[in-house]
């Protein structure tokens, strides 16, 4: 197992816990507007729901200057009575630490793996720190499978503006459901719950100095879940509201780094997802219901021109990757009509797996290649967004699960292609 160095006084304040049930994980870096709240949930969710049991809430920070830890450990909790606690329950201890590592939400969750381990916890859940939409009954939807051993993985499932996860929507969705033939509809979604034997496996993998430290971080967890058949559900969230990004302006570096650490996974289990035939549904808890979200604003004329720039300028490089009857309808798609402009799924879904296989090959510097895609996901993204302006969340829905399909039904092109052998020997 890699070492994972805590602070001494970290360390100390963990021994001096000694065991505990159950942790919840909070990553943050400049996060004080919003992570008091997320604390408070945490807190009068431990208490509802798992009143007999010895919790910790751990904040592992990025090295906050805005007062982010200080709000953790000084958010006082609601009157319990309010959220119908009749009985008298300890509040779950607080710790908030600095990591050590690379900057990112991935050496953030490593130290919460750690912590977990050596407090010997049973279940743990981890939940992002700009959440406005939590609230305590998330805790016994993402850590109640896990007590009751009924599963070692949470993934959540929301409600969600139809603009907002465009990555987990136009790539990582389609391409894990088809990988892995599980439809684990928000694999990056940011909040889970897993046991501590599955924790202790993370804590594990040599990875911490790739993109897994990064944002690459929650696709390794849902991925490593499923390829190593740990028994995973879906638990029903509500809406996910939070600082949600505009596609074109925010997400293109978590774009390379989620899917830079997809196509590692690909190699990673090159001797799981050739032998996985379609998909299947994940069991789901929770009682799903429609919740209203806060709009995402989307600026179109911005995808579409980094687009037609990426046509113009990386067509010799995409060359070496896609091939011709590819570029051509690259270049056909290029318009000044937004509302004309549109990406077939067949084109989107071939071009993320030559992806994969260039990755694999090592074609073109890695590098290189994921910064190429950006042009690419925003164009599909600008697709997606004219094709779905007027759409409701039913047709939405229904939109992605056609996508999914197609990627299924074209992935004997990446099994046929494939040209690495297994990377690591699955237990």
């Amino acid at each position: 197992m890699q070492s994972t160095p805590l602070p001494p006084a970290t360390e100390a304040q963990v021994r001096a816990i000694g065991t505990a049930d159950l942790v919840v994980g909070i990553p943050s870096y400049n996060n004080a507007s919003t992570i008091g709240h997320v604390a408070r949930a945490a807190g009068a969710g431990l208490a509802k729901y798992f009143p007999g049991a010895k919790a910790v809430i751990v904040n592992s920070d990025g090295g906050s200057t805005d007062g982010t830890p200080r709000a953790v450990l000084e958010a006082e909790l609601p009157d319990l009575r309010t959220v119908l606690v009749d009985h008298a329950a300890g509040a779950a201890a607080r710790i908030s630490t600095p990591y050590h590592g690379i900057p990112g939400k991935g050496s953030a969750f490593r130290t919460i793996f750690q912590i977990a381990d050596l407090l010997h916890a049973r279940a743990c859940a981890v939940v992002d720190s700009d959440l406005r939409s939590i609230t305590p009954a998330w805790f016994e939807l993402l850590l109640r499978p896990i007590v009751d051993g009924d599963f070692d993985y949470v993934a959540p499932l929301y409600h969600r503006h139809k603009f907002d996860g465009t990555i987990t929507n136009g790539i990582v969705y389609p391409l894990t459901r088809a990988l892995y033939g599980r439809r684990i509809r928000q694999p990056i979604g940011g909040d889970f719950g897993f046991s501590g034997e599955l924790a202790r496996v993370y804590l594990a993998k040599p990875v911490w100095g790739t993109d897994v430290a990064r944002f690459g971080i929650d696709i390794w967890m849902t991925t490593t879940a499923v390829a190593e058949r740990f028994r995973i559900c879906q638990a029903y969230l509500g809406a996910k509201i939070h600082d949600a990004k505009d596609p074109g302006a925010d997400l293109t570096a978590m774009m390379t780094q989620v899917v830079g650490s997809c196509f590692d996974l690909v190699e990673t289990y090159a001797g799981v997802w050739p032998e996985v035939h379609g998909s299947e549904p994940v069991p789901l808890i929770g009682f799903p219901h429609a919740v209203g979200v806060d709009p995402v604003a989307v600026n179109l004329e911005r995808l579409l021109t980094i687009y037609a720039q990426g046509v113009h300028e990386l067509r010799e490089l995409w060359g070496r990757v896609l091939p011709a009857r590819l570029l051509a309808a690259l270049a056909d798609a290029v318009t000044t009509d937004a509302a004309r402009f549109h990406l077939p799924d067949p084109v989107w879904a071939e071009i993320i797996y030559r992806f994969a296989l260039a990755h694999a090959r090592h074609a073109i510097n890695r590098e290189h290649l994921l910064g190429s895609l950006i042009p690419l996901y925003l164009g599909r993204t600008a697709s997606f967004v004219v094709e779905m302006q007027s759409a409701g969340p039913a047709e939405v829905e229904a939109r992605m699960e056609s996508l999914a399909l197609v990627f299924e039904h074209l992935k004997p092109l990446l099994v046929a292609e494939w040209p690495v052998k297994e990377k690591e020997t699955v237990s």
